[in-house]
């Protein structure tokens, strides 16, 4: 029973993280005569929408729109891609822009947030790596307490962001994306519950980093734990 049950919380934990890498490599084949290729798309719709301040370039970073460069940034394989995940995801970045453009309040939170969580994850992250350290040199147990609650807390600062992050991501996908794509028939009519699919997991991939940033809690309190 125990091993079912931690296979069970592991498959809940991992299994939307899976999911999203599975459904995004499922339609990263090349498909001929695709008009054009992802970052030609998102060129295109930010010039239709009239957003002249965003420019589109290959990054390193993993697909994102950044504010404060506004910069839509894809990787390589979606920027020249002719594929259905290359179409959906720069239309999903551009979507970003557009909520950008339009001064959407939980977007501009979003962005502040994020800051705090990527900073707050490293205090965690660094709190926890002290508490073997600090336990072994004091016998009080006052610091050792203190750096597991820094830590603890500071990585559920990260997994409350992401958790904050979804309406946005839900809106860029199937408020702003899918519109665009359906209305300038940039895929065939049978393509577009694939389109949907992807721009679901595009929206889902924080709520997935969530789930993972649990994991590491739970493996951070078993390696101390030891």
């Amino acid at each position: 029973m125990a091993i079912l049950a931690f296979i069970s919380v592991i498959t809940i934990i991992l299994g939307p993280q899976w999911w999203v890498k599975w459904v995004i490599r499922r339609h990263q084949k090349e498909i001929e005569g695709m008009p054009g290729t992802g970052g030609e798309l998102a060129v295109h719709l930010l010039e239709q929408l009239k957003i002249d301040d965003v420019k589109v370039e290959i990054t390193e970073q993993g697909d994102h729109y950044d504010p404060a460069t506004r910069i839509v940034g894809l990787s390589e394989s979606n920027y020249n891609g002719r594929s259905l995940t290359a179409i959906a995801i720069a239309a999903h970045e551009v979507g970003h822009a557009i909520q950008h453009k339009q001064n959407m309040p939980l977007f501009t939170w979003r962005g502040r947030l994020v800051k705090l969580a990527i900073g707050s994850e490293k205090v965690g992250v660094m709190a926890l790596m002290a508490v073997p350290f600090v336990g072994g040199l004091m016998r009080i147990p006052h610091p050792v307490v203190a750096l597991l609650a820094i830590g603890i807390g500071s990585l559920l600062v990260g997994v409350l962001v992401h958790l904050v992050t979804l309406p946005v991501e839900w809106d860029a996908s199937f408020n702003k994306a899918l519109p665009l794509i359906t209305a300038g028939q940039y895929v065939a009519e049978d393509e577009v519950a694939a389109i949907q699919q992807i721009l679901r997991a595009a929206a889902l991939t924080y709520v997935a980093a969530t789930l993972a940033s649990i994991l590491n809690m739970w493996r951070w309190l078993a390696i101390l734990r030891r």
